[in-house]
C-alpha cells in the first residue's frame, strides 16, 4: 500500500464519522422541535441514512473494518434495528473477489492449475468475507469440498489498519482516560494476523474437533460435559488456501429456512453456547469470531450447529482457564470474595475498592441474552445504572465533574480476556439476532464447575499439600492431622484449621483444604473463616469485660442503661439477655422474610430492638436468642460504654491477645484475599428430613423452616457487603488459631497466655487491623456517665447467690473451684509482661453462671452467661467449660479444669459432626474429659448449630 491510499483510507474514516456525528446532532436539535408521534420516525430514518453510510464505507475499505462491521452486526443487543439489518451483509455477502485472482492464488500455492486439483469448481462463491472467499468444488477422487482462497493483497490491508486502529486508541485514550482501550487493540494486534495463516487455521480446526469429540460415535462422549455440533475435516492447507470437508447446511439468517426444517432457534443457539463454554472452561482454547456467518445448522435430524472458520484462536493459560471460569462462578454465586480473588489471579487491578459495584458490573457482562425486541430496554436500563455507578465513584473518590470523566476504574487490564470479552459479546449477540434468550449463568456453569472441581476435589490421596506445610507441635496434632486427611479423602472436609492450647501452650496449629468450592488456593493459619454464632461468645465476653471494668451490673435492668429500651422490656436484666431468658428469642425473627440486608444496618437493628416486645417473662424460659442476642449486646456495650462495638472489641481482646487482623466482626476491606467462602455439605442437609422439633430453641428456629434457612446462609453470608457488615451474633471472621487464643486466656481466668508458636508463618497478630467503624449515636443520657466516678456501674461482678441456693449449686462451685489448681499453675509462667484482660477472680463462673452467679441463670439450662457450659461427659455432672459453636461447625471453647482450649473453623457447613469427631480426637489423647455437647457419636436430632 501506498502512502497516498493510506492517507486516503484515513480521510475517508475521518470523514465519513464527522457527517454521522453532525447528522445525530442535527436531529438532536430537530426533535426539540418534532411532535412526539413522530420523533421514533425521524430517528429510524437517521438510523437508516447512517447505516448506509457505514456499509458502503466498510465495503469500499474492507480489511479490519469488514472485521468491526461484522462485530456489529451482532450486536442486536445494543444497536438500532437499522445498522443489524445492514451490516449483516457483511458476514458473508461482501462483493466477491474475480475468479481470475482466485485461481492464480490456488495454482501459486499448490503449483497446479485448478483443473488438476478438482474435477469440478463452482465460480460463484459460497461467501466473500473480510480476509477470504469460499467455493464449493468436488475433488479428482470425487469427495465435495468448500474451497477457502485468501484475497490477494488483504495482508498488508489489515496490517495497515491495525496500525491505524492502534493510533486511534493512543489519541482517545489520551483524550479520554476512562476510554482506554490499549489493552484491547494491543491483544487485538497480536491476534489477528494468525487469521492469514491458513496452516494455522487447519490446525486450529483439529484441535478444536478433536476436543469437542466431534469425530466419536454418537453415544460416544469422554467429557463429563459433551457437545453435539459438526466441525468440517481439514483435508488440506496451504498458507494462503484451506481445503475442507463440504457440510450442507442453512444459514443462521436465512429465517424462512429454519423454519421450514423445523429447526428449534432455542436448542441450537443453546448448543452453541455450550460448545463454546467448552472451548473456554474445559479446554482453554476457543474460537474468537463466532458471528453468525460462522455457523451453519444440518438439514439433517437432528439439526446441529455447524461451526466454521478458526482462524482467530485464541490459547490460555491453564491458570488464566481456572481464574476465568472462578470469575463466572463468583458471578452465578454472588461471591465478592471470589472474584476480586479471580481478578487478581487473572491480572486485572482496579483502582478503588468498590466490590458492589465489580460485581454488578461483571453480572452485566454475564447477563443473559435478550431477544432483539427488548433490547432496546436493556440497554436503556444499563445505562441508567452506569450513571448511578459513576455517581458513586465520584462521591468515594470525592471527583468533580471533569476529573469523573477521565477517571478509569482499571489500573490493569490483561490481554488475555480480551478475547474473551468479545466471545461473550459476540454471543449474545447472535442470541439477540436469532431473537431467543439465553441463561448463560446456566449454560455455562457446569463446564466452569468441571474445571475448579477438577482441581478441588483433588483432595489428601491426590494432593500431598492439602495439610499446610507448617511444623507438628504435637504427637496428637499428627494424629489429628491423618483424621483430618481420612475426612478430607471422604469429602467431608473443604476447608479447615484446628488449633489447641493446653496449659498455656500451642499443640495444634494445623490448616488443611482449600478456601472454598470455587477457589483452589489452600488454607493457611491466618485464613479467615466465617464462624457464625461462635461470634456470641465474643460479644458475650465483651459485655463480661465492661463489668469487670465497672461499666455495667449484670443485675442492672438495660432499660437503665439503654434508655429507649422500654415496651414492656423494664424488668429485662442484663442477665437475662446474657442467659437467653429475656424472652426477645424471636425479635429479628422476621428480618429474612422482610429484607434481610436490613442485618447490615446497626442503627435500624438497633430500633427493633427497642421496639420489640419479650414473648415470656424475664427468667423463665431459656430459648436461644439466634440472632437477636447479638443486637442486645452490642446495643448495651455501645450504651454503656460510649464507645463503638469495634473500639470495645479492639481493647477488651484484640490488642491485648495480640490476634490483630485475624479476629474481627464485620471484616473491614484489604483482608477479602485471607477469606474462605462457604458452601453447604449436602448430604448433611438431606438429613433434616430425620431430625424432630426441639423444645429449647425458638418456635421460628425449629426443624419445619431451618432447612430451607441453612441452605440460604451460604450465598447470603458469602456475600462482601454481609461479610463487612457488623452483625454481632452471627458475623464473627477469625483464624483458628485466633479464636483458640481468646478461649486460651478466658481458661485462665483472663490472663493472657504467652507468644503463639513461633512456628507458625506467618505469626498470628502480624496483620494491621484496621476497622471500619460506622457511624454510631450515643444517647445524650449516656455521654455523662461513661467514665464517672459516680456512675452506678461502678465496681465489678459481685456476690449475688442466696444462702438457701447453696446446696443447689455446691457441685458447681467445687467444680469452678477445683479450677484454682490449674490458675495456681498458670502462676509459673506468668511474668510481669503478662496481662490479665479480666481481674475479677470467680469470672469463671459468671462466665458458666454457677457458684456466686448461679441465680442469676435458670436451672440446668444450657447456656451459662453469655456461652453454653459444657459438663464432662463421664464426669460428676458439674461444669466443667464452656464455650460457643456456630452454624456448621465452626466453635471455640475451653475446660477451664485442665486448662484446655480449642477452636475449629471449617467452610463446609455441616450439623457438627466433623467438628465433634475432631474433639473427640483430641481429647482422648490428653486425656481431657469431652464436653457433653461435643461427642463424636452425635444425635442427628441434636446438630450443633448454636
Amino acid at each position: 500500500m501506498g502512502w497516498g491510499n493510506i492517507y486516503r483510507r484515513r480521510l475517508r474514516v475521518f470523514t465519513v464519522a464527522l457527517i454521522i456525528y453532525l447528522d445525530y446532532k442535527v436531529v438532536q436539535q430537530r426533535e426539540k422541535w418534532t411532535n412526539k408521534s413522530k420523533r421514533t420516525a425521524l430517528w429510524e430514518q437517521a438510523h437508516e441514512r447512517n447505516a448506509r453510510r457505514v456499509l458502503s464505507l466498510i465495503i469500499k475499505l474492507e480489511g479490519l473494518w469488514v472485521k468491526l462491521g461484522q462485530y456489529l452486526s451482532t450486536r442486536a443487543d445494543v444497536l438500532p434495528e437499522a445498522y443489524i439489518s445492514l451490516l449483516k451483509q457483511l458476514q458473508d455477502s461482501l462483493p466477491p473477489r474475480p475468479l481470475k485472482e482466485v485461481c492464480q492464488t490456488i495454482q501459486k500455492e499448490f503449483g497446479k492449475a485448478i483443473d488438476d486439483l478438482f474435477a469440478d469448481f463452482v465460480e460463484e462463491p459460497l461467501a466473500t468475507a473480510s480476509i477470504a472467499q469460499v467455493h464449493r468444488a468436488k475433488l479428482i477422487n470425487g469427495q465435495e469440498v468448500v474451497v477457502k482462497v485468501q484475497h490477494e493483497g488483504v495482508r498488508a490491508i489489515i496490517l495497515e489498519d491495525l496500525k491505524n486502529a492502534k493510533s486511534i486508541v493512543e489519541w482517545i485514550a489520551w483524550a479520554e482516560p476512562q476510554y482506554d482501550f490499549n489493552p484491547m487493540i494491543d491483544e487485538w494486534c497480536k491476534e489477528a494476523p494468525k487469521e492469514l495463516d491458513f496452516n494455522q487455521e487447519a490446525e486450529n480446526t483439529r484441535t478444536v474437533s478433536r476436543n469437542l469429540g466431534c469425530k466419536m460415535s454418537p453415544g460416544e462422549s469422554y467429557s463429563s460435559n459433551p457437545v453435539n455440533v459438526l466441525i468440517p475435516e481439514v483435508i488440506q492447507s496451504t498458507k494462503n488456501v484451506l481445503i475442507l470437508e463440504y457440510m450442507d447446511g442453512i444459514r443462521l439468517n436465512d429465517s424462512s429456512s429454519l423454519e421450514a426444517f423445523g429447526v428449534d432457534k432455542q436448542n441450537i443457539v443453546e448448543e452453541i453456547t455450550r460448545a463454546y463454554a467448552h472451548q473456554i472452561y474445559v479446554d482453554g482454547f476457543f474460537n474468537g469470531d463466532p458471528h453468525p456467518g460462522n455457523f451453519l445448522v444440518s438439514k439433517e435430524a437432528p439439526h446441529r450447529p455447524i461451526l466454521l472458520d478458526f482462524g482467530l484462536t485464541k490459547k490460555i493459560s491453564s491458570s488464566m482457564k481456572q481464574a476465568l471460569a472462578k470469575m463466572f462462578l463468583a458471578s452465578a454465586e454472588g461471591d465478592h470474595v471470589a472474584l476480586l480473588s479471580a481478578m487478581s489471579e487473572m491480572g486485572l487491578r482496579l483502582r478503588l475498592d468498590m466490590p458492589e459495584q465489580v460485581m454488578e458490573i461483571t453480572n452485566v457482562f454475564f447477563r443473559s441474552s435478550t431477544p432483539a425486541n427488548e433490547a432496546q430496554q436493556n440497554l436503556k436500563s444499563l445505562t441508567e445504572q452506569r450513571e448511578k455507578n459513576m455517581k458513586v465513584i465520584q462521591e468515594k473518590m470525592q471527583l468533580n465533574q471533569k476529573e469523573v470523566k477521565r477517571f478509569n476504574p482499571v489500573d490493569a487490564f490483561p490481554g488475555d480476556i480480551v478475547i474473551f470479552g468479545r466471545v461473550l459479546n459476540l454471543l449474545r449477540g447472535l442470541s439477540s439476532t436469532m431473537n431467543v434468550r439465553i441463561v448463560y449463568l446456566d449454560i455455562m456453569r457446569p463446564f466452569a464447575e468441571s474445571v475448579l472441581q477438577g482441581n478441588i476435589n483433588r483432595g489428601p490421596a491426590a494432593n500431598v499439600q492439602w495439610i499446610y506445610n507448617t511444623p507438628v507441635h504435637s504427637d496428637v496434632e499428627a494424629k489429628l492431622r491423618q483424621l483430618l486427611v481420612e475426612l478430607g479423602n471422604n469429602d467431608k472436609i473443604l476447608g479447615i484449621q484446628v488449633c489447641a492450647y493446653k496449659d498455656g501452650e500451642v499443640i495444634i496449629d494445623t490448616a488443611a483444604g482449600v478456601l472454598g468450592r470455587y477457589d483452589p488456593r489452600p488454607v493457611q493459619p491466618d485464613t479467615l473463616f466465617s464462624v457464625f454464632s461462635a461470634t456470641k461468645g465474643i460479644a458475650a465476653g465483651m459485655l463480661h469485660w465492661l463489668v469487670d471494668n465497672g461499666k455495667l451490673k449484670l443485675e442492672e435492668d438495660v432499660a437503665n442503661i439503654w434508655p429507649e429500651f422500654r415496651n414492656g422490656k423494664e424488668h429485662i436484666k442484663v442477665h437475662h439477655i446474657l442467659n437467653h431468658t429475656s424472652g426477645l428469642h424471636n425479635a429479628l425473627a422476621n428480618l429474612r422474610a422482610e429484607n434481610p440486608l436490613l442485618m447490615t444496618e446497626w442503627d435500624e437493628c438497633l430500633k427493633r430492638m427497642e421496639a420489640s416486645v419479650p414473648e415470656t417473662e424475664p427468667g423463665k424460659q431459656q430459648l436461644y436468642h439466634y440472632l437477636s442476642f447479638g443486637w442486645l449486646c452490642g446495643g448495651i456495650i455501645e450504651h454503656a460504654s460510649g464507645k463503638k462495638f469495634q473500639e470495645i472489641l479492639e481493647e477488651a481482646f484484640i490488642h491485648p491477645l495480640k490476634i490483630d487482623g485475624e479476629l474481627y466482626v464485620g471484616i473491614p476491606p484489604g483482608v477479602e484475599s485471607r477469606l474462605a467462602t462457604l458452601t453447604i455439605d449436602m448430604d448433611d442437609l438431606k438429613k433434616f428430613s430425620e431430625m424432630q422439633n426441639r423444645p429449647e430453641l425458638p418456635s421460628t428456629f425449629q426443624v419445619n423452616n431451618f432447612g430451607e434457612f441453612a441452605e440460604y446462609l451460604p450465598a447470603f453470608f458469602n456475600m462482601l457487603n454481609i461479610r463487612r457488615a457488623i452483625i454481632p451474633a452471627a458475623n464473627g471472621h477469625c483464624s483458628a488459631r485466633a479464636l483458640a487464643r481468646y478461649y486460651a486466656a478466658l481458661a485462665d481466668g483472663g490472663a493472657v497466655p504467652p507468644p503463639h508458636s513461633s512456628v507458625s508463618n506467618p505469626p498470628l497478630g502480624s496483620h494491621p487491623h484496621i476497622p471500619k467503624f460506622p457511624s454510631r449515636k450515643i444517647h445524650e443520657k449516656q455521654k455523662g456517665k461513661v467514665d464517672g466516678s459516680n456512675d452506678i456501674r461502678q465496681g465489678s461482678y459481685t456476690k449475688i447467690a442466696d444462702e438457701d441456693e447453696e446446696d443447689d449449686v455446691e457441685k458447681c462451685i467445687r467444680s469452678s473451684r477445683g479450677i484454682g489448681e490449674g490458675i495456681a499453675n498458670r502462676e509459673r509462667w506468668e511474668g510481669p509482661e503478662n496481662k490479665k484482660i479480666f481481674s475479677n477472680p470467680r469470672v469463671h463462673e459468671a462466665f458458666m453462671g454457677v457458684g456466686e452467679y448461679g441465680n442469676l441463670c435458670l436451672g440446668d439450662g444450657t447456656f451459662g452467661l453469655g456461652f453454653r457450659r459444657f459438663k464432662s461427659k463421664d464426669g460428676d455432672g458439674t461444669y466443667t467449660g464452656f464455650g460457643h459453636s456456630g452454624m456448621g461447625g465452626s466453635t471455640g471453647f475451653c475446660d477451664v479444669r485442665n486448662r484446655f482450649a480449642m477452636a475449629v473453623t471449617v467452610n463446609k457447613m455441616s450439623f457438627g459432626a466433623v467438628t465433634s469427631k475432631i474433639v473427640e480426637l483430641v481429647c482422648s489423647e490428653l486425656n481431657v474429659p469431652l464436653p457433653e455437647g461435643l461427642s463424636g457419636s452425635r444425635d442427628i436430632n441434636r446438630p450443633l448449630i448454636n
